[in-house]
């Protein structure tokens, strides 16, 4: 086993890192009630933003995380956990209103904007608002979807070759269809996200388990052409976050489909994200990077990977599950040890030295987001925590 020697998050400090991030967020309701925190944070502080980028359900997950968290707490939580509700629903507010509207929402990040708000929502206080804000969203996802192909396309327009791919982000927004299949009894949702998963896992891992970030199609036939990077370092490299999107991607695979194959995929895919990781275990923006390497890290990678380990072992056996279960504990000890906010001075975010979209000679992506907080590596530090301290019924 690698990693052998490395500590592991107790349950004391668990209660500890999600208490903190609870309260924090608490202290955040004022500024982003009726407004979502910006992608990522500049100089340590989230500034406000409309609901009108892809990013904001996170910060609204982060909302529904703290409201669970206090709501345990009894007596003693009561009052935060109805501010805390009351902040989730004037955001739901704002989904309706976004996905009426159409603001903003012709992409694939459906599921990452509407799952953690509006389906978490509806699960936990019976928001009819967010049930019928994420079947609304739902509708515009399968919007995306090319039969030639069968592929939900990320973005872009529809009739343009040089956007015909998809991205192994999709992996997390696909729960949204499988909700509104059991939601409303149409089995298209489901069909939908069942054709794309396995258009996605044929092929964007590689031979050796390392993903593509994007995988390009003939628009004519449908037949696979090429991967490419947009975020990760060079095409043939390892984009990290990516690679935690594989992970937490294969896991909620095989939670919905029940295909074994989806098992294996997973134990590959996190094993080369395993293998290339540094000492601490909490990877540079791309797995080509490593101790020694003046390059910033991705901090947010850590706590998805772990995410999808702490779902993946629900349903293995004793054995396989004991192994992810510690590289979990390992993963998100070492963030809450050097990488988590623990003073709410120093940023109004959770987890510090993440990286949103690092420029490289290779790539065209835009600099912005590095070695900052960013909203989905604190929403999934807080549902990391929270799979720790309780039997979570998840967003997704």
């Amino acid at each position: 086993m690698l990693f052998e020697n490395m500590p592991v998050i107790t349950g004391e400090e668990v209660d500890c890192a999600l208490g903190f991030s609870a309260e924090q967020v608490v202290r955040n309701l004022p500024e982003f009630t009726h407004r979502f925190q910006k992608a990522y944070s500049e100089n340590g502080f989230y500034h406000p933003i409309e609901n009108n980028y892809w990013t904001t359900g996170f910060w609204t997950g982060e909302i529904w995380l703290a409201y669970e968290y206090m709501k345990g707490l009894g007596e003693t939580g009561e009052a935060a956990a109805g501010q805390l509700r009351e902040a989730g629903e004037i955001q739901i507010d704002s989904f309706l209103n976004r996905i009426d509207k159409k603001i903003e929402v012709d992409h694939h990040d459906m599921g990452f904007l509407y799952s953690p708000s509006c389906v978490a929502g509806y699960k936990l206080v019976g928001s009819r608002k967010g049930r019928e804000a994420a079947i609304k969203a739902a509708d515009q996802l399968i919007t995306r979807y090319h039969p030639v192909g069968e592929f939900i396309q990320a973005w872009g327009p529809m009739d343009a070759p040089e956007n015909y791919r998809l991205i192994i982000d999709c992996l997390l927004n696909l729960p949204l269809l499988y909700w509104a299949s059991e939601e409303t009894g149409d089995g298209k949702y489901r069909e939908i996200a069942e054709k794309h998963i396995h258009t996605a896992v044929k092929n964007v891992i590689r031979e050796d388990y390392s993903t593509w970030h994007t995988f390009f199609f003939d628009m004519e036939t449908g037949a696979p052409d090429h991967g490419a990077t947009c975020q990760g370092y060079r095409d043939g490299s390892a984009w990290a976050r990516g690679q935690a999107w594989g992970i937490y991607g294969c896991a909620l695979a095989y939670k919905y489909t029940g295909r074994e194959e989806y098992v294996d995929y997973f134990k590959h895919v996190t094993q080369y994200f395993l293998e290339h990781l540094p000492k601490d275990m909490v990877p540079f923006w791309d797995l080509e990077f490593t101790d020694g390497d003046d390059q910033p890290r991705d901090s947010s990678s850590a706590s998805i990977a772990a995410c999808g380990m702490l779902e993946m072992i629900k349903s293995m056996g004793a054995e396989d599950a004991a192994v992810y279960k510690k590289y979990a504990l390992q993963l998100m000890k070492s963030v809450y040890d050097n990488y988590a906010v623990k003073d709410a001075g120093e940023s109004n975010g959770l987890v510090l030295h993440s990286t949103y979209s690092n420029h490289s000679p290779y790539n065209t992506c835009n600099h912005y987001g590095v070695d900052e907080c960013n909203s989905w590596g604190d929403y999934f530090y807080m549902e990391a925590l929270t799979r720790l301290q309780k039997d979570w019924v998840l967003y997704w």
